[in-house]
């Protein structure tokens, strides 16, 4: 995604979470957009390690053909 682009999405977060987000926001004198952004760039590619949903359903339902 470019810095231009500016599509909005809602996201939904535990409320929690949504506390500690805001903190360091405001910690940083950021918008919580950019903080989400940041720890998501941090984040990713530990994130792309996790299979997906539909591996995981893939190989149940091979497995269960087979029986």
């Amino acid at each position: 995604m470019t810095g231009s682009d500016k599509r909005k999405q809602s996201l939904y977060f535990p409320e929690d979470m949504l506390q500690e987000i805001q903190s360091e926001a405001t910690r940083q004198d950021r918008s919580l957009s950019w903080i989400v952004q940041k720890a998501w760039k941090i984040a990713r590619k530990e994130i792309m390690k996790f299979p997906s949903v539909t591996e995981d359903e893939d190989e149940g339902d091979v497995r269960g053909k087979e029986e």
